[in-house]
Formats: C-alpha cells, sequence, structure tokens
C-alpha cells in the first residue's frame, strides 16, 4: 500500500477537520527540527503522530500547544489562520495538552489538581465542596475511580494520573487534546487503562493527538496515522489502509531498514 505524501494537506478522516498544520518548518541553528509538515486533526477521532527519538515529534507537539511557533507555514483552526503564541493562547482555543510529566503536583490532593489554576471561588474563598462534587461527577462520568478525591495525586498509578488529566481537559472544554508519550512510562495494564480512556475522549467527540513511539498501542486506538522521521513526514493513512506490520516498517524507515538488514546479513 502506498501512503499519502506529505504535501497532502487533506483532511485523513470522514469527520471534519478542525486543526491543520499546513506546509510547517522550524529549525534551531542548523538543525532542522521540522521540514513541510503538513497534519489534520478532525474532531471525534484519534490521530497518532509516530516516529523515533529525534523523528520531529516533541517540536511537532511544542507548535501544536503554542510552546514554539512554525518559521513558516500556517496553523489554521476551524479554516481560519491563528498565530498561538502561548499554552495559554491554546487553551482559550480548545487545545489542551497532557505532557509527558505524569503530575506535577505529586502532593496535592486530585480536587485540588484538578482546578489549579482554574479554581472556583465563592465570597473571595475556594469552593471546596463544589470543586471535590464536580471532581466525582466528572470522574464518574468517564468511569474512573479512585478512593477519594482528597487522595494525594502522588499516590494514583501512571495509569490514573493519565486518566484523571484526560478527564480534566475534557472538563475544561478541550476541542482537541494533545497526548504526549501517554503510555511510554506505563505497563502493559495501566496503559490499557489510559488507552480506554483515549477511545471514551474520542466517543465525546473530542480530537485526540496520540503522539507516541509505540506503533502496537497506535494501531488499537488510532484512525489516522502519520509517520515522521528525521523531521520529515514520510507516511500518512487511515485506519483501513495499512496492517500493524506497515505501520511498524514505515516506522523503523523503510528503505533504511532494509539497507541495515543486508549490512548485517554479512555478519551471519
Amino acid at each position: 500500500m502506498n501512503p499519502t505524501t506529505a504535501v497532502n494537506t487533506g483532511n485523513t478522516s470522514d469527520s471534519q477537520s478542525f486543526l491543520d498544520l499546513q506546509s510547517v518548518s522550524k529549525t534551531f541553528g542548523n538543525v532542522i527540527a521540522l521540514k513541510d509538515v503538513s497534519v489534520s486533526v478532525p474532531l471525534g477521532a484519534v490521530t497518532c503522530i509516530l516516529g523515533d527519538n529525534g523523528a520531529g515529534k516533541s517540536t511537532l507537539i511544542k507548535i501544536l500547544s503554542g510552546v514554539h511557533k512554525p518559521d513558516s507555514g500556517a496553523y489554521l483552526i476551524d479554516g481560519t489562520p491563528v498565530v498561538l503564541d502561548s499554552p495559554r493562547a491554546a487553551m482559550d482555543s480548545g487545545i489542551a495538552t497532557v505532557f509527558q510529566d505524569l503530575a506535577p503536583q505529586p502532593l496535592m490532593p486530585i480536587w485540588r489538581a484538578f482546578f489549579l489554576g482554574n479554581e472556583i471561588v465563592h465570597g473571595g474563598f475556594l469552593a471546596i465542596k463544589r470543586a471535590k462534587a464536580e471532581v466525582r461527577s466528572q470522574l464518574a462520568s468517564m468511569g474512573i475511580k479512585v478512593r477519594d478525591v482528597d487522595q494525594l495525586v502522588g499516590t494514583l498509578s501512571g495509569g490514573e494520573r493519565q486518566a484523571v488529566a484526560i478527564a480534566r481537559a475534557i472538563y475544561f472544554g478541550a476541542r482537541v487534546l494533545i497526548l504526549d508519550e501517554p503510555t511510554s512510562a506505563l505497563g502493559v495494564k495501566q496503559a490499557g487503562v489510559v488507552l480506554r480512556y483515549v477511545l471514551q475522549a474520542r466517543q465525546a467527540g473530542v480530537g485526540v493527538v496520540f503522539i507516541t513511539h509505540n506503533p502496537h498501542h497506535a494501531f488499537l486506538v488510532g484512525d489516522n496515522f502519520y509517520v515522521l522521521n528525521r523531521g520529515r513526514l514520510v507516511a500518512n493513512y487511515r485506519k483501513g489502509e495499512l496492517e500493524l506490520d506497515t505501520l511498524v516498517q514505515e516506522m523503523a524507515g523503510g528503505a533504511e531498514l532494509e539497507a541495515l538488514s543486508h549490512e548485517l546479513r554479512e555478519f551471519t
């Protein structure tokens, strides 16, 4: 099967695209981090961005989340070009990012971390009772079970922390949820917990950007797949257009993998 080339900026889902990067490039000194990368993110779908270390995934995340501005190319939301100059600007546009660091406030109760930066205040004081009720309701609506919302974030498992972060983003109205390697530090069981909530976010109509170097996890939940290699988009598939083996081979570098295999055969 032939992948769609990087110059194709068309939607890769049957849903309407909400967020688009068109021919985006970014350099740092003499290092080309991204070159002419185009990605479309529809709502109600999981868009997987795959690549090995150094592929450009981190730079792409930072552009999507407003940390970096691209040197060239266009960033569109609902078809309108925008300039996001901060993570706050991205959040105000409905784009939330859950970074690889699972929990910046491990000593905070769940309810407090949930509303950190968005506190519910009544009469100049934190509305603690209401905040706890809101957190219980949101977690329950997504099937997330914790012992108590007064439980410290640091006592949660990695999968539970990711699940709470996903629930928080949806509660605050995220239309696009960017997940940075959400299963990389997790075992099989906990990774399964996170993948289940990724699918729940999709069912809620959220556009999920699932950034990973694990093709097996991506294949389980993804609707659209973009593969980066050395800052360039080398493959673009829809779910029904590929098998897992094809995705693994694209990530491994295709021709580069074949050349390495040929070289190693000389030693066997």
